[in-house]
Order: C-alpha cells, then structure tokens, then sequence
C-alpha cells in the first residue's frame, strides 16, 4: 500500500463509505485504549478483589480531568491542520504538524508534576474509601509517568486523522493492547504487584503505541513528516489551537469534574458499590466511543470542506454523522442492556457490586443516544471555527445542572429510600443533563450553520 493510500479523499466523491471507513477505526482505537483500562479491572478484579477494582476504577474521572485539556489542544492540531490541507498548504501544514509535536511533548512532561502532586489530594478530596486509597495513589502515580507516551500518541493520531488516516492509529493499539493484557496478567499472577502491576502494563503499552504512531509520522509525504529537528513552536498556529483546543479542552475538564463529584457521592455508598459502578462505567465508554469517532470524523472531514469553501457537502456529513451515530451506537447499547449481568460478572464476583453495576447499566445506557446531540453539534461546531460558544454551553447543561442536582434532588430523596434507589436517583442526572444540553448546542449548531454558510457564500 503506498502512502497515499493510507489517505482518504474527504473533499470528492461519496461520504458514506468514507465517513464510516474513516470513523469505524477511530471507534475501534478508543475501545481498545479503553480496553487496558478494562484489563486491569478484570485481572485486578479475579486476582485482587473489589477493593482493587474500585481502586483503579474511581481514577478514571480524576485522570481524565488532568489530561483532557491538553487532548482539546490535540483537537485544535485536527482542525487547523485539516483546514490547511483543503487549502493545499504545504509548508504552513508542515509548521503546524511540528507544533502540535512539541506541545505534545511539553505537555506530558508537565503532566507527569501534575500527577504525582495531585494524586492524594484528589482522591481525598473526593472522599475514595481509607481502605483504597494507598493502592489509587500508587495507580496513579505510576499511570501518570507515563503522560508523554500518551500525549504523543493522541497528537499523532490527531494529525493522521487530519489527513484521513485513521487505521494506522488502530493498528498500533491492537499491538500495544495485546502487550498490556499480557503484561497484567504476568505482573499480577506470576509477580502479585496487583494495582501497581496493571498500571507499569498500562504505561509500557502506552510507550509502544507512541513509539510505532511517531515512526508513521517520519516516513510521511512531504506536508504531514515528522522531523524531531525542525521541532519548534509557531506561535500562529499554537494560538489557533488553543483558540479551538482550550475550549473543547476546559468543557472536558469541568464535564470530568462534575464526574469527580459524582464519583464522590458514589464513594460514599462503600467499596462494593465503587466497584459495580466502575465495571458499569466501562461499556458508558464502549458506546460513547461510537458516538465520539462519528465527531472526530465530522471534525475531519467539516475542517477540509469547510477550508475549500464547500458548504453543502459540510451539511451531508453532519447528517451521515448523526445517522451512522444512532444507527451503530443503539447496536452496542441494546447488547449491553440484555446483557447486563454477564458484563458486570466479567469484572467481579461480588453480589452487591453486580446488583449495583448492573443498575447504572440499565439507567445510563437506556438514555445514551441523548450524548450524540450534543457531541457531534459541538464537535462541528469546532471544525467550523466555533469552539468557545458550545463549550460555555456544555459547561451549564452538564456541570452546572449535575451539581444542582446532586445537591438537592439526590440529598433529599438519599435518606427516604434504599440504597439501591438512592443510587438510581443520583445516575438519573445523566440522562436529564444529556437532554438539556443536546437541546441547547444541536440549536446552536443549526442557527450558526445557517447563518455562517450564508455569509460565507455571499462573501465568495
């Protein structure tokens, strides 16, 4: 295969088939990133217990609040090098694919300080058990060693996508996650390291994909090569990343930390429920992660068209987005749903923790096509130059309502009704807020669209 048939032609021809051939990777490469995290729950799980389990589990919020500012910049690198390409810009591209390696790399060594400073004072803060807490630091900290692999990774992938490359990405994750189960199992089972076990697998696996995404990127065509010698930073083009990235990254920040006030609340109900309700968050991800590569491939492909003036098509590729979206994203969900006791049993034996894991399964996967509202409206948003106003929005919708209702509906119903039901309040603020915001942003979308392609072609 040559290289430039790695490529997809995003500006001519059909985009149903390009849309989903580009996106079904990108779906494929975030499950399976997921899936290390799901590995070390299942080894810990089996071989640790519940108290492991909620453990690794309770950090997937707190890391996710740390990196995704700086995965919002790696977003910013899509779209302004996406644009540049549907403007055959040859050497800006260049500058800009250097930049966004440059702050991939700053990033993840600020990141690694963040991490080890930040990691008790997080956990405390959201209250994690004293029976977990030494082992979620010790997760934590060593996860967060590794943030330069991770910082490299997602840019790289960003800028492959940007061209519309999007298996080489997945190929490097099959590699990768095939090294990280194996590692888990030999550094829990054969070395008994438990939780600090799965975390130096999740790393080494991190380092793999990074190294094969970064040896794509120097042995690209002229306008995408990856030289660490020209490494530099363009002011320019930083400046429009993080006009487009900062946005996207702070709306995932403060949406992650109304899932850390979450988590807290959920902490407070015991181990055993930490650990049923992680184990249920994994499929969340698994379905989102449909969702997410129909936005990522809208953002590919709107930031090309959109940069070649071609507006109409821009409007298709919203519809086949939302359509594919729902289409592929309900198959996922519904096997989940029939399925829910099988899937939390792959993760624990404890009885409490699959009756609770299956609970937020049927509340939260039942309502999670809302998600594409306003995901893939913000993410076109984006492709198209508007980043601050959907993020502002999603802001309001999602953490300033899930506070509101954690703080009244759910501390007043808590102490009236069982366990179980209290619990099913607290989950039910996902839906409601999914509701709110997708009516707020797929509004948005339409009222810009309209009114930003008509002054556009009236200008050309």
């Amino acid at each position: 295969m040559t290289v430039s048939s790695k490529n997809v032609d995003m500006l001519n021809g059909s985009l149903w088939d390009k849309i989903l051939l580009f996106a079904l990777p990108i779906a494929a490469s975030a499950i399976l990133q997921q899936l290390f995290n799901s590995a070390d729950l299942a080894v810990v799980g089996r071989f640790a217990g519940s108290g492991a389990v909620a453990a690794v589990g309770s950090n997937a919020p707190v890391i996710n609040l740390m990196i995704n500012l700086f995965i919002g910049l790696s977003i910013g690198a899509n779209v302004i090098i996406g644009n540049l390409l549907g403007q055959k810009k040859i050497k800006d591209t260049r500058d800009a694919v250097h930049t966004a390696i440059s702050v991939a790399i700053i990033s993840g060594i600020f990141l690694i300080g963040v991490g080890f400073v930040l990691a008790r004072p997080i956990l405390t803060m959201m209250g994690a058990p004293e029976e977990i807490i030494e082992l979620a630091v010790v997760y934590l900290r060593i996860y967060f060693s590794g943030m330069p692999f991770v910082m490299l990774y997602n840019f790289g992938s960003a800028i492959l996508r940007s061209k519309g490359d999007t298996k080489r990405p997945l190929y490097c994750l099959i590699i990768s996650g095939v090294i990280n189960v194996i590692l888990n199992l030999i550094l829990v089972i054969i070395f008994h390291l438990d939780v600090a076990g799965v975390a130096i697998a999740t790393v080494i696996a991190n380092a793999v994909s990074a190294v094969m995404i970064v040896s794509f990127l120097m042995t690209e065509e002229r306008a995408v090569r990856l030289s660490f010698r020209k490494l530099s930073i363009n002011r320019t083009y930083l400046i429009r990343m993080i006009k487009i990235g900062v946005p996207a990254g702070l709306q995932a920040m403060v949406f992650n930390f109304s899932n850390i006030v979450i988590q807290s609340a959920i902490n407070s109900f015991g181990t055993s429920v930490m650990a049923g309700s992680a184990a249920a968050l994994n499929y969340e991800f698994y379905s989102y992660f449909i969702v997410n590569a129909f936005n990522q491939a809208s953002i590919s492909f709107t930031s090309q068209n959109y940069g070649a003036g071609k507006f109409e098509r821009c409007k298709k590729i919203f519809n086949i987005c939302a359509a594919l979206s729902v289409l592929l994203s309900m198959g996922m969900i519904s096997f989940f749903i029939i399925f829910r006791k099988f899937c939390i049993g792959i993760y624990t034996t404890d009885p409490v923790a699959i009756e609770f894991g299956m609970r937020r399964i049927l509340v939260c996967e039942l309502f999670d096509c809302l998600v594409i509202s306003y995901e893939l409206a913000a993410a076109t948003l984006r492709a198209m130059g508007h980043s601050l106003l959907p993020a502002l929005q999603t802001i309001f919708g999602i953490c300033v309502f899930r506070l509101f209702w954690i703080a009244t509906v759910f501390r007043h119903y808590r102490p009236l009704i069982s366990p179980i039901d209290s619990f099913s309040v607290l989950l039910a603020v996902y839906p409601a807020s999914w509701l709110i915001t997708g009516t707020i942003v797929l509004s948005t979308y339409f009222f810009i669209r309209r009114k930003d392609f008509r002054t556009k072609i009236i200008a050309v």
